[in-house]
């Protein structure tokens, strides 16, 4: 089953994962504006030309925190058939991952503090693959609980050994 023989997959994440992303790159890139206006602040003899230069920097780390969520959002599909689960990423690159419910190894479920707060799971598929396990990111916690269960019941039911 190659990524070219498939569909597009139908689902996107929660719509709560933006916000969620959101703050994921606030918290990643606030310190990195900060320190960069701190540094120019207290390290510098204040020259114009780099203030105006930390100053696009910061504000352009604060559009980014606002704007990549958003897009991340409009391209990272998912899907789980009967036969496999797949995802797909990327705006210029698109990355398909894909995994037969035959070599399907593990399904977790997974919930960090942030995600909490904003009723969020992810789920992992792992496979014998090297090319790493298959992640679905920002789902309803309750409709993650309902796929891990689906997946379980499926990949039980299909014959293989998922090596």
């Amino acid at each position: 089953m190659s990524p070219t023989s498939l569909r597009p997959p139908r689902n996107q994440a929660d719509p709560r994962a933006v916000p969620w992303w959101t703050v994921q790159w606030l918290i990643l890139m606030v310190p990195v504006a900060a320190v960069a206006v701190v540094s120019y602040w207290v390290f510098t003899d204040r020259p114009v030309w780099l203030g105006a230069a930390v100053a696009v920097f910061a504000v352009g780390c604060l559009v980014i925190a606002v704007v990549a969520p958003r897009a991340f959002y409009r391209v990272e599909r998912w899907e789980i058939t009967d036969d496999a689960v797949y995802t797909r990423k990327g705006w210029l690159t698109h990355t398909w991952k894909v995994a037969p419910m035959s070599r399907i190894q593990r399904i977790d479920t997974a919930r960090g503090p942030v995600q909490r707060l904003f009723g969020l799971a992810d789920i992992t598929v792992t496979t014998a693959s090297s090319a790493g396990a298959v992640k679905i990111e920002a789902l309803d916690h309750g409709m993650a609980a309902e796929l891990a269960e689906r997946l379980t019941a499926i990949t039980q039911a299909t014959p293989g050994d998922a090596t």
